[in-house]
Parts: structure tokens; C-alpha cells; sequence
């Protein structure tokens, strides 16, 4: 029977819904198994496809009613009564929208229109209602799951299959006219989609989760307009010369758009469906977000937009919204030749993107180079490279010309006139702008050519400039040289103009003189900086200035000084080096690591190194063993110059101690250096260390030690963070015989039994904890702890084992090998393989004490115990000793239980316990049927202090419940 209505001056059935309804109820009559395939298709478009997808449904329809009806699209939400209501402008319903939107497999999707309009999408609404309607000043249908089971209630084998689903039938399938008293689609307005909320709906939620998308529709569909959410706010949108502003309630956002169309290829559209070949129109839009001043805000990651939300995970710094293929999900990109070709599009397009930018700021919008976070990602961004790679949009030097990133080269060092004047010898240098540590990643990912520190100097080297270019060049290049010590090496052989013509290859060596100094003289082979050509950086980089320091800190008086020896054992009589170097430290009030290789006499005539010579009479001399290489300096040049002269050219006084703070390698002639170097987390940025430890006697390590603590210096190098000095004493000190780690302090409580605790040698305990005498469980080498406490000659308490368990189980596993033997709780050590790690505590009435490992009460540690035993969990070993259900007792019934919770301050638990008269081998257990106990106070207390997660407190539980009461309670 086709029902007559009457609604905004249309009456009866003006969408032909009755022929629609009997439609559909002939196939489910004829064929049950219709009926079944639609609630299935129903179900896995609303609860999967398109379960988050309310808004961008609701907003394609107002757009592409917008579009088809040529006016600006706006969608007004809001609640009335109960409903959400989603009011939209445009082309009012019709026919083909009515059947659309109750088919499960079409849409009425006509004509290039943007997006679909009344298809399978609508199901969305499903997420929210039972019963939606749509009103349009042409008419009004509406959708009713109730009115639906009522219909197929008259046919038993359809009511037979709806019962089967629970009831549940597809809602979307019949449709009839809203009735007479259906209120009129809002004045402003031609559509209202009406949707009665479920209860389980949070309207408020449902609103916010709408204010988050808002902006992004209004991005991806330009045919909407305008975005009003009721009692939050509205959001619109304008575009003026390639930037959409965003106005929100929160204020305004700016993208900047590149939009592009065309037409398919007829080859790439041979595998689409009949409907997608009519309509080959294809758009590409690219946006990235933008600041006031126009510098982009690139997005970290987005989705692929087609033009709305799909599930394409995109790693481009600016959004895709393209019209492409999609599989019915709505969710993924259909592949095929119309992807690629749109694909291809986009790539091209995002150049133009990235040309819309002001030229320093373009690299931002180059793609990152992370793995792909989907196909269509990786697919896309290696198109948009390789666009990106072979265009010319990157600036020159000098000219500020385009080049195409494959055949640019960028400087290593940042700077425009750097690069602007590298730009006047070579071709194709990229501007110096471009060449900082924020651009870097950009540029490898385009294949820019870099060009080292070195290639720099070698491109340089032998061109004819005048000096004042060359002090340009250094100008250009000393503020990165300045901070960077592996620029400063790499410039090295930076060419320098000298007074008398010449070009050397490098400022080492060079003298930049201040003024006239007449001991330059008494030095051959200086050379000396063309005046216009002077420059600081030169200094950084060997040059040396014309003063004392200066010419004690010259190539040649050093390079003097390193042959020394030779010279010396040869024959050459270098005392009078000896006299000048001397007396420069004396003016200069320091010395030089270097200075060390100065030849000095011995006490015995012969030629040594100062730094391989003491001073007479030191203290130091006093632990150094005697086949120790260091001798003593001869006493006429002991008393013929100040001893602070002397330690200043390396001659030692005491322990001498090696501080750089610019550290690259192990290479600072330290005992044991490299394996120290390799043991770091991370290589140190400062070297703090003491020198020749490897010469003390064994037998006088006590007073070496005291030595070492005495002086301000030697004491902040042994307490250095994870310093070389105490990483060394702690292996090969000796303290009666032992190396530190093997002793704890006295007062280590925690390792008696353990360790042994350090004789009183006279040392402060600072100091021995400095040099890694043990003090905690967590210092001590989990190798070593392992094998004590297998070994059974060591008496140790059963707190000491439970604590130690409890320390290794933090141990990482791959850093340990498993031990052979372990202690057990019963204080023995057994073979590992007899044993297991106990993880929880009623399994101790099944286990025997000498099978049983622990970490104590807290059993989260058993796990990683287990693992760096490698050892089984008890509870994978043991089987439930539960034989019977027990009688359910609840905790708040037991009157010592709620007395016991009460005095401790712990809630009473929910839910009981199952009493057991009793319990083979155990006083209680924990299985999926609860926790058991045996009818006595003990096992009562366990059970509480386990299930109110009190478990220290079991034994106060046991005294608390263990009267009269309780008992009678239990009973």
C-alpha cells in the first residue's frame, strides 16, 4: 500500500518509494539469503568502511549538492530534540538520490561531480541512529529499522533470518515518505539530513570530534564554503591567489594551494568501471600550512585526501588531495593506470608548489628520507624526488639563478658571500643560504653534490687572486672554522699569500707578526703573512703571531723540539735549544703539551724526554716500580731553572694529568685508553685523566693512592663522571692483593658474605668508593655476582641472596652467560637445572626449598630473573593442586577480615575466597577459579594480603585474623 503524505507542498509519494520498498521485499522474499547478504553489506559499511566517517559523508553530500546546484556550499550541524540535524544548501533531493540512498552498491554520482552523492557512504549515519531521514524542500524520505522488522515480521522465513541477527535488519533498504507533520527544511537551506541519536551516543563527544575535521573539509572540498556546528562555532573559508585562509572559532590558518586538472589518458582509464570512465576529469590540489610571513609549516604526517580522509598514510610535508580511484572502502587507493597517471600530475605539480616560495624557504617542502609510511606514500614521494631533482628551482650564488638539484653542488660550510665567491671559479654552487645543517637533509635527499672543507681548498689551490680576496675568503670561512674543529683540519692546506709572493699550500707554520721581535732570528724557516691578507682565521689555523707565546708556539721551534732527541743521540749539540725553549716558558708562564719531547740530561749523562724524567727528590719517585722507564733529571739543570719552569716542559713533580676538552680518540698515551674508549655508552667529550698509573709498584698502591688524593688536580681526574682514571684503578689497583671490585666497604651490609670487606689500608672511603670498592649490590659486575653466589664455599644470608636475586634480575640477559649453579632460598647451591624462579608465593607449599630461586616479595621481578638465569617460572612447572570448588565465602562476610582490613587501612576486597577443609601439599592457591584457602587463620591471611596486592603485610594479617572470631567466621 503506498502511504500518502503531505510535506512542504508535496504530497503522496513524490520519490516513487512504495515501487522502491516492493523492489527490495521481492528479492528477500524470493531469495531469504538477499536479506542476510544486505544486513552483511550494511554492517561492514557502517561498524567498518565507513564507522568514523560521519562529518566527511555528511559534508560530501552538501558539497556535491553545492556543486549540482551551483551556489556556495554550507552545512549547518546541530541538535534539536534529540536528533542531529546536518542542513545544507544546494540541489534539493531527487529520485536518483532517494533510490541511491537505499542501494547498498550504487551512487548517484553524475556528471564530474567532486564527490559521491547519497551512495553507499550514507551508511555512516548508522554509526549514530536507527532511523534517519532526509528532508528536501522536493520532498522527505526516511529510513527505520523498527518499520523494517514490522514489514518483514509478515514474512516468517525473513522474521526467522532477522531473529538469527538478533533482531538486527539493514536499515538502509526500505525506504518511505516522512510524514505529514515532518517540519520543514530550515529557512536558508534546501536539504536536512535528520538523525535521532541512540541513547549510547555522546552528542557532545560526537560535536568535538566534528570541530577537529572542520578545517580539513573545508581544505579538501571547494565546493563547501562554509562549516556552522551548533553551540561551538563556524568555519569558513576564502582563497585569493593560491593561499585559503581558515577561519575558525580558535582564529585563522593560511595554506598555500598549487591546483591542477586535466583529463585522463584513454589508457589509463581502460580499467575502470563504466561510470568512472564517463567522468576521466581529474584534479590535483597541494597545501602546506603557512605562517604570517608566508614560511611554510610543514606537515609531519597526513593522510592521502581523495578529496576526503583516506586510510594512506602520507610522509609529505604538504597535503595531496587528488580525485582518484578509490576501492569501495573509501579508504585505499585503487591501483592501476589512473593512479599512476594522477600520480604522475601531482608530482609535477608539487614543483610549482615549492616555485610559490620565496627561495630560502623552498627546501622545507622537500620530502624527508624515512621509510615510507604506506605503498602510496612511497609511491608519491619518489615521483615528487625525482620532479623535485631534475627542475630547476634551487638558488644560485651570485646570480641567485635556478639550478636543477641534480647538477647543483652545495658548500659544506654555510655562508652567502662563501659561497658567492666559491660561485666566481666554480659553476652550479648552490646559495650559501641553502648550505646550514637545516637545509642538509633536504639536499641529500635531492643527490645535491657536496663539496667538502677539502675539495673547497683543493678548488682554490693554485688560482691567482690578489691577497685582499684572499682575506675575504678567510672572513667567509672563520666564523664556521671558528667552532668546528674538523673544518679547521680539513682547511689545513688553505692557501697563503706570504710578503714575498709566494703562495704556500697551508698557514701552518706562517707567522702573522705583530710587530718587530728579534729572537725571530735565532729560528730559521718562518714565514711571514702578506699584510692585506692578515687574518684571524689564519691563527686558528696555524698561524703563529710574532710574541713570546707566539714563537714558542711556532711549527718550526716546535717541530725543533719533537727531533730533539734525535738530534741529541746524533751527536748535535742542542743546548742551546734547551736554553731558548727554557727561557720562552719562563716569559710566557706556561708550557705546552708538545714540550714534553724536549731533550733534558739524566742523572746518569744520558739524553731523555722531559716528560720521561722526574724531578730529584719528588715523592713520586717513591711508588714508581723499579723497572719503571721514568729516571730523574740531572741536578745542575734542576738547580739551573725553576722547578715550575721545568713541570711546565714536561718534567714530572707528580702524577702528571691529562685534560682535553676537545677530545677525538683514545690518543693521550693513557694505560688501557682504547678498551676504556670502547667501554663508553658514548665517546667522551672530555679527557680527564691521570698518566703513568701503569708505573706504580703493586706493593705501594696504598700510597699512591694517598698521593693521588692530596692534589686538587689528580683528585677531580679520579672522581671524573666515567673518567679513565678510576675506570683503570678499579681493575688493576691492588689493595692487599685484590683489585677494588673484589672487596665491599665495611659498611656494606648488603654484600656480606658476598664480598669480603676491604682491609683498613688508611684510605678514605670516598676514595675507595671512587676507585670501585663495592658499596650496593647494583655496583657489583653481574658476572661476578652470578659466580659468587653459586659458589657453595660462601656462607650468605638469605636476605643478602634474595636481595642480590633482585638486583641481577635488572641485568640485561645478553650481558651475563646463564651460571651453572645457583643459591636456592633454603641458603644451598644446587645445579641450575634443577631449578626453577618462584613467581608466586603459594607455590612454595608444592615446591622443595632446594629447587626454588626468588628475588623475595616482589614477584614482577621473577620474569626477568628467570630470563637471566635461564631458568623456567615455577608456575610453568606446576600443575593446580585443586581438586574440588571449596564453599564460596565472601571477604566482607568474614568478620576478622573486614577487623584486619580495617586496623591496616586496606578496603575490603570484593567478591570471597573458596574454602577447602583442606589443601594437598599447600595452605592455599591461586587458580581461574579464585583464590583457595584452607580452613586456618594463615592461609586465610595469605590469601588476603595477595588479592589486596598487601603482600609484606601477610604476616600482620595472620596475627590480626588468627582469634576467635575468625576462626568461628572460617567455620
Amino acid at each position: 500500500m503506498v502511504v500518502e503524505a503531505a510535506f512542504g507542498g508535496v504530497s503522496g509519494d513524490p520519490f516513487g518509494t512504495a515501487g522502491l520498498r516492493e523492489s527490495v521485499l521481492v528479492g528477500w522474499r524470493g531469495s531469504p539469503t538477499r536479506f542476510r547478504e544486505d544486513g552483511n553489506a550494511e554492517e561492514d559499511l557502517f561498524l567498518g568502511s565507513y564507522r568514523d566517517r560521519l562529518l566527511v559523508e555528511l559534508a560530501q553530500n552538501a558539497t556535491d549538492a553545492a556543486l549540482a546546484g551551483g551556489v556556495p556550499g554550507v552545512l549547518r550541524l546541530s541538535v534539536v530534540d534529540g536528533e542531529l540535524r546536518a542542513a545544507n544548501t544546494g540541489a534539493p533531493l531527487d529520485a536518483e538520490g532517494v533510490a541511491a540512498l537505499a542501494s547498498l552498491r550504487a551512487s548517484a554520482k553524475r556528471d564530474g561531480r567532486e564527490v559521491g552523492r547519497f551512495g553507499v557512504g550514507f551508511a555512516a549515519v548508522l554509526t549514530v541512529t536507527d532511523a534517519p531521514r532526509v528532508v528536501s524542500a522536493s520532498g522527505g524520505v526516511e529510513f527505520s529499522a523498527e518499520r523494517t522488522r514490522d514489514v518483514i515480521a509478515e514474512v516468517p522465513e525473513l522474521a526467522a533470518r532477522a531473529a538469527e541477527r538478533d533482531g538486527r535488519v539493514p536499515v538502509l533498504r526500505l525506504v518511505w515518505p516522512v510524514g505529514p507533520d515532518e517540519p520543514a527544511v530550515p529557512q536558508g537551506f534546501d536539504t536536512e539530513v535528520r538523525l535521532p541519536l541512540r541513547s549510547d551516543v555522546d552528542g557532545a563527544a560526537l560535536f568535538a570530534g566534528f570541530a577537529g575535521q572542520a578545517e580539513d573539509l573545508l581544505l579538501s572540498l571547494t565546493g563547501l564554503a562554509r562549516v556552522e556546528i551548533d553551540g561551538i562555532g563556524v568555519w569558513s573559508h576564502a582563497e585569493d591567489q593560491g593561499r585559503v585562509e581558515l577561519r575558525g572559532p580558535s582564529g585563522t590558518t593560511s595554506w598555500l594551494v598549487c591546483r591542477q586538472g586535466g583529463l585522463l589518458p584513454e589508457e589509463a582509464t581502460a580499467r575502470l568501471g563504466v561510470e568512472a570512465r564517463q567522468r576521466p576529469e581529474w584534479t590535483v590540489t597541494w597545501a602546506v600550512p603557512v605562517g604570517a610571513d608566508g614560511s611554510p609549516r610543514p606537515l609531519d604526517a597526513d593522510v592521502l585526501h581523495a578529496p576526503t580522509p583516506t586510510d594512506e598514510r602520507m610522509s609529505l610535508p604538504a597535503r595531496l588531495i587528488a580525485t582518484l580511484p578509490i576501492e569501495p572502502t573509501r579508504r585505499r587507493v585503487a591501483p592501476g593506470p589512473a593512479a599512476e597517471a594522477v600520480f604522475s600530475a601531482a608530482a609535477q605539480g608539487y614543483v610549482e608548489l615549492v616555485t610559490r616560495l620565496e627561495p630560502g624557504r623552498r627546501t622545507a617542502l622537500v620530502p624527508r628520507a624515512d621509510f615510507p609510511l604506506s605503498e602510496v606514500d612511497d609511491t608519491v614521494r619518489e615521483l615528487v624526488i625525482g620532479e623535485l631533482r631534475r627542475a630547476r628551482w634551487l638558488p644560485a650564488a651570485g646570480d641567485g639563478a635556478d639550478l636543477a638539484p641534480a647538477r647543483a653542488t652545495v658548500l659544506d660550510l654555510p655562508g652567502e658571500e662563501l659561497a658567492d665567491l666559491v660561485a666566481g671559479v666554480l659553476p652550479g654552487v648552490v646559495d650559501g643560504e641553502l648550505a646550514g645543517p637545516e637545509h642538509a637533509k633536504a639536499l641529500a635527499v635531492l643527490g645535491v653534490s657536496r663539496m667538502s672543507t677539502g675539495a673547497l681548498v683543493a678548488a682554490v689551490t693554485g688560482i691567482d687572486r690578489p691577497p685582499a680576496w684572499w682575506h675575504r675568503l678567510y672572513s667567509a670561512l672563520g666564523p664556521v672554522a671558528e667552532v668546528d674543529a674538523t673544518v679547521r683540519a680539513e682547511l689545513g692546506g688553505l692557501p697563503v699569500p706570504l710578503v714575498d709572493g709566494r703562495t704556500l699550500p697551508g698557514p701552518r707554520g706562517v707567522l702573522l707578526v705583530d710587530e718587530h721581535i728579534d729572537r725571530l732570528s735565532t729560528v730559521d724557516g718562518l714565514r711571514v703573512v702578506h699584510p692585506e691578507a692578515a687574518h684571524p682565521l689564519l691563527e686558528r689555523l696555524g698561524a703563529r703571531r710574532g710574541g713570546p707565546a707566539d714563537l714558542l708556539d711556532s711549527e718550526p721551534l716546535r717541530d725543533a723540539v719533537e727531533r730533539s732527541l734525535d738530534d741529541a743521540e746524533s751527536g748535535v749539540d742542542v743546548s742551546g735549544l734547551v736554553d731558548v725553549v727554557l727561557r720562552l716558558i719562563g716569559e710566557v708562564g706556561e708550557g705546552r703539551p708538545w714540550l714534553g719531547a724536549l731533550a733534558l740530561p739524566d742523572e746518569v749523562g744520558d739524553w731523555r724526554r722531559a716528560d720521561e724524567l722526574a724531578l730529584p727528590g719528588s715523592a713520586f719517585l717513591d711508588v714508581l716500580a723499579g723497572d719503571s722507564p721514568i729516571g730523574v733529571l740531572a741536578e745542575e739543570t734542576a738547580k739551573a731553572w725553576p722547578a715550575s719552569v721545568l713541570t711546565a716542559a714536561g718534567v714530572l713533580d707528580s702524577f702528571t694529568v691529562v685534560d682535553d676538552e676537545d677530545a677525538t680518540g683514545p690518543d693521550h698515551d693513557l694505560p688501557g685508553e682504547a678498551d676504556w674508549w670502547d667501554a663508553l655508552a658514548e665517546p667522551p667529550t672530555r679527557v680527564l685523566a691521570i698518566r703513568d698509573l701503569d708505573q706504580v709498584d703493586d706493593e705501594a698502591w696504598p700510597r699512591a693512592l694517598r698521593l693521588l688524593a692530596g692534589e686538587p688536580g689528580t683528585w677531580r681526574a679520579l672522581h671524573h663522571p666515567h673518567g679513565h682514571t678510576a675506570w683503570w684503578l678499579g681493575r688493576n689497583a691492588l689493595l692487599a692483593g685484590a683489585t677494588p671490585g673484589e672487596w665491599r666497604l665495611p659498611g656494606a651490609a648488603e654484600l656480606a658474605g658476598l664480598y669480603d670487606p676491604v682491609p683498613d689500608l688508611g684510605l678514605d672511603e670516598k676514595l675507595l668508593t671512587a676507585i670501585g670498592v663495592l658499596g650496593a649490590l647494583d655496583a657489583a659486575d653481574p658476572e661476578d655476582l652470578l659466580d659468587r653466589l653459586g659458589d657453595p664455599d660462601r656462607e650468605v644470608s638469605p636476605g643478602v641472596v634474595l636481595r642480590a636475586h633482585a638486583a641481577l634480575a635488572a641485568t640485561d640477559p645478553d650481558d651475563v652467560e646463564p651460571p651453572e649453579w645457583v643459591r636456592t632460598i633454603d641458603g644451598q647451591v644446587h645445579r641450575a637445572e634443577d631449578c626453577v624462579v618462584l613467581d608466586a608465593p603459594w607455590l612454595l607449599g608444592v615446591l622443595q626449598d632446594g629447587c626454588v630461586v626468588s628475588a623475595g616479595d616482589d614477584f614482577l621481578l621473577a620474569a626477568p630473573l628467570a630470563e637471566v638465569l635461564d631458568l623456567p617460572l615455577a608456575s610453568s612447572t606446576t600443575e593446580s593442586i585443586v581438586d574440588n570448588a571449596g564453599e564460596f565465602v565472601s571477604w566482607a562476610e568474614l568478620g576478622a577480615v573486614v577487623a584486619a582490613c580495617d586496623l591496616l587501612g586496606v578496603p575490603v576486597p570484593a567478591g570471597g575466597v573458596l574454602v577447602h577443609d583442606e589443601l594437598p601439599g599447600a595452605q592455599w592457591w591461586v587458580d581461574a577459579a579464585g583464590v583457595h584457602v584452607e580452613d586456618s587463620a594463615p592461609a586465610l591471611a595469605r590469601a588476603l594480603a595477595w588479592v589486596t596486592d598487601t603482600w609484606p603485610d601477610r604476616h600482620t594479617f595472620a596475627a590480626l585474623i588468627d582469634e576467635p572470631e575468625a576462626r568461628t567466621q572460617l567455620g
